[in-house]
């Protein structure tokens, strides 16, 4: 099918070239800001078949996706996961394939997935301490990590970014760690400032840290602030001379944080979510059993994009009906 003329726009003029796929619900991580009693499955584990993720995205191809971000939940929990990565790959115009994992099983298949097309990978790293790792995540495993990390920066990956969730009193002291680390490794560093949810209000109030808390010592220290990439996540991204790493911050508590939006998402069961933090999901998959609705498929995310709202609600605490991020992919 031919790419129509017309790509997805808002009517705030925002643009969708970049799509936050989830693949499961499931993770067998146990985070505490997260998954704190582990993952507690809901109903049948009726995940989106490989024939209706092809489906999905060939109707969003056509609307000028670029970009993919395969996640979870635990996406490498998927069996068929390598499969799905090569049908991603077939799809015409989308140049980046991207993940995001918790690592667990990096050491056996990160090869498998870049020669099925992976291009880039960010991996869940909360803490270089082996005892605050496990005792953020319930994973013993730190040092197996570690290691696979510096195994996938010889794969040809043109990203390997790690994701660390700033966590009060629990990692917020780590960044001397955290740069002696980046300062010989071409890796990205991704701090997440804490969002509240739906099941974790308590939490957040303990340990929400402000982003600017890791920022301005940043730039203090001489780091600068990158251009951001059209289809580039939600991260500010700071380089410096001195380091061969990066390091971005994530701070959907900013002013503004929403104006440079572009990317939506789609569920493990197929419904469209225009915010993380949005109200309501969109059902897509009753049009992803015939390639004979692509039409209307397109028609559908084109017309919802009408509800797309300017911002999130979580200054005011809402947090939508998201329970937690696994729940939707992050």
């Amino acid at each position: 099918m031919t790419a129509i003329a017309s790509p997805l726009i808002d009517r705030f003029g925002r643009r969708f070239p970049y799509l936050r796929l989830s693949l499961t619900e499931a993770c067998n991580f146990k985070c505490s800001y997260c998954l704190p009693d582990g993952y507690q499955r809901c109903g049948s584990h009726d995940f989106l078949r490989l024939d209706e993720i092809r489906r999905l995205l060939l109707a969003f191809s056509a609307v000028g996706l670029k970009k993919v971000r395969l996640t979870g939940g635990e996406p490498s929990l998927r069996r068929d996961l390598t499969d799905i990565i090569a049908e991603v790959a077939a799809v015409p115009g989308i140049e980046k394939i991207a993940m995001t994992t918790n690592g667990c099983v990096l050491h056996k298949r990160a090869t498998d997935w870049r020669a099925a097309g992976l291009t880039a990978l960010n991996i869940s790293l909360d803490s270089l301490d082996c005892q605050r790792f496990e005792a953020i995540t319930g994973y013993r495993h730190h040092a197996q990590l570690l290691k696979s990390i510096e195994d996938c920066l010889s794969l040809g990956f043109s990203s390997v970014k790690l994701n660390a969730v700033l966590l009060r009193d629990l990692n917020d002291q780590e960044l001397p760690s955290w740069l002696e680390y980046l300062r010989d490794r071409p890796i990205g560093l991704r701090f997440i400032e804490l969002m509240q949810t739906g099941e974790n209000r308590e939490y957040f109030q303990r340990h929400h840290l402000s982003a600017e808390a890791i920022e301005r010592p940043l730039q203090e220290a001489g780091w600068q602030l990158q251009p951001r990439a059209a289809d580039a996540g939600p991260a500010r991204e700071y380089a410096h001379p001195d380091y061969a790493g990066r390091i971005g911050i994530i701070a959907p508590y900013s002013k503004d944080f929403c104006a440079g939006c572009n990317r939506l998402r789609v569920t493990a069961r197929g419904d469209l979510r225009l915010c993380l933090f949005g109200e309501f999901g969109i059902a897509l998959r009753p049009l992803l059993q015939d390639d004979a609705d692509r039409e209307q498929l397109i028609g559908r995310l084109s017309g919802q994009l009408a509800l797309k709202t300017a911002g999130h609600g979580l200054h005011e605490g809402n947090t939508g009906i998201t329970p937690h991020l696994a729940s939707v992919g992050g």
